[in-house]
């Protein structure tokens, strides 16, 4: 399984998860987009990001967001999720690794 997630650089950082890029956007923009203060950006960014979130252009929100705040995110596509049923394959997989191959 992947997850596509984004980390807000901020004190404390926070993270985000989604199963795809899409929603991933569409979380940063309802959850840190548009819970921006309109008084803590200047009138025509809070205008832009306004038009973008109607619009639903939710990257094109995240991006202008970052642009005047300053506040970078760090985004990632796809990260593999590992549960359980990788530990069950471990000893298996570890002979295939360079750690056990004979190449010096």
């Amino acid at each position: 399984m992947a997850l596509s997630y984004a980390i807000v650089r901020d004190e404390p950082p926070e993270v985000y998860l989604a199963e795809d890029i899409d929603t991933l956007q569409w979380v940063l923009a309802l959850q840190v987009v548009a819970r921006t203060r309109p008084a803590d950006l200047p009138a025509d960014t809070v205008a832009t990001l306004r038009e973008a979130l109607l619009e639903e252009r939710w990257a094109d929100a995240v991006v202008a967001w970052i642009e005047s705040t300053g506040r970078p995110i760090d985004v990632y596509p796809s990260i593999e999720v590992h549960g359980p049923r990788h530990v069950e394959m471990a000893s298996a997989e570890l002979h295939f690794t360079p750690l056990f191959s004979d190449d010096a």
